[in-house]
């Protein structure tokens, strides 16, 4: 049964069982001193705001059965798939890579780029590693969405203008309706955040729409 969840700029209704949870990179590296984030000189604590939203809100997909996939943003051990133009970023000693409080910065298998224990997901959900901003550049996404008859996507996580702002316009363009769930995403950059959601809701929702953590909720209980 269609739910109508009170978005900007117009109310959608979505299908429990065509609609997909996807967080955005919930991770150690972002979240904690001593990742990634950290190393950018970024004020991480910024981010924590977002995570009792998300909470909330996975709660609510997991009791009424939605598809819950989780991204995670990082690089195999070997580095192959980092291009030096991303991994030159930032001071030396603090990369890509490099050993860090968590593990090497950014790197598949380290405890810094793990998912936050508070959002840590339950057996059978899906955890998507990708190797850069977008959750569809060099994954198996969409052929997962599209095996599962997804149509719609609630979109959650950091930052909001680079990973989930990147995800939801490559969603955009195969054909996805995207609602990204405003206070269960964050930025380093309040006014980056605030900016993203309003290009997102734009032109009439030209990439979506924006709801909050409550309309969501409202929604699915």
């Amino acid at each position: 049964m269609p739910m109508p969840i009170d978005a900007e700029p117009y109310a959608i209704a979505v299908e429990p069982g065509r609609t997909a949870l996807v967080i955005i990179d919930m991770q150690r590296d972002f979240l904690l001193p001593g990742g990634f984030g950290e190393s950018l000189g970024n004020d991480v604590s910024l981010l924590n705001a977002a995570v009792a939203p998300c909470q909330a809100v996975l709660a609510a997909a997991r009791a009424c059965g939605m598809l819950v996939i989780h991204t995670r943003e990082g690089h195999r051990p070997d580095m192959a798939d980092c291009p030096p133009a991303k991994w030159a970023r930032g001071p030396e000693g603090m990369r890509i890579g490099d050993p860090g409080p968590m593990g090497r910065i950014l790197i598949r298998g380290e405890v810094g780029h793990d998912i936050i224990p508070e959002l840590a997901p339950a057996a059978g959900e899906v955890v998507l590693d990708k190797p850069g901003k977008g959750a569809f550049c060099a994954t198996d996404l969409d052929l997962i969405l599209r095996s599962k008859g997804i149509e719609a996507l609630l979109v959650c996580g950091v930052t909001t203008e680079v990973c989930v702002n990147t995800t939801v316009r490559e969603a955009n363009d195969r054909g996805y309706r995207c609602v990204v769930v405003s206070d269960a995403c964050a930025s380093y950059f309040p006014a980056f955040h605030a900016a993203a959601l309003a290009m997102v809701k734009a032109q009439g929702g030209i990439f979506g729409w924006v709801a909050p953590s409550g309309a969501v909720l409202a929604a699915l209980g």
